[in-house]
């Protein structure tokens, strides 16, 4: 099994503006250094560029979305919290609206899968309408590995970002 992982960030401001131009200018850094960490196996990218900021994936076109497999929690999480990531992490209420809700959501996956946008909205959909489950969780409420079914249903997770209330 390894772990799947999505988050989204709704931008405050376009992507073309300077005030967000930090976090477009080091995506290829970071994204370099996912792919260079041990544990990585696959992340979203477009087919124009080495990242997803042109995939449209809610009808919200300033929600950005980022999703990868990793072999371990434990290898994500080090990616996430233990190298340079971590500074943008930190830096994220500059350049994203801070969601009422979930924005990231991880669940297991059979290795070799590389889960499609739309499986990842329904993680992340079922997270915040039923709370961690082993169908999706986050990493302080980690489920065991193995394939789990839903609670109930959640669409095809679209509408899920939309529901989000804007905090701060």
């Amino acid at each position: 099994m390894h772990l799947a992982q999505i988050n989204v960030g709704r931008l405050l401001y376009p992507v073309g503006d300077p005030r967000v131009a930090d976090f477009v200018n080091n995506l290829d850094a970071v994204n370099a250094l996912a792919e260079s960490s041990p544990g990585f196996v696959w992340r979203l990218k477009d087919e124009g560029s080495n990242n997803a900021t042109s995939i449209s994936a809610y009808e919200d076109p300033t929600i950005l979305i980022n999703m990868s497999v990793w072999e371990t929690p434990e290898a994500l999480y080090e990616f996430v919290y233990r190298t340079m990531h971590r500074r943008f992490v930190q830096r994220r209420k500059e350049w994203f609206e801070l969601f009422g809700a979930q924005y990231m959501a991880l669940w297991w996956i059979e290795e070799g899968h590389e889960p499609p946008v739309n499986e990842g909205q329904r993680r992340l959909a079922h997270l915040e309408r039923f709370g961690a489950t082993p169908y999706a969780f986050g990493f302080k409420s980690l489920a065991p590995a193995g394939m789990h079914e839903p609670l109930g249903d959640v669409g095809d997770g679209r509408a899920a970002p939309e529901s989000y209330r804007i905090c701060g």
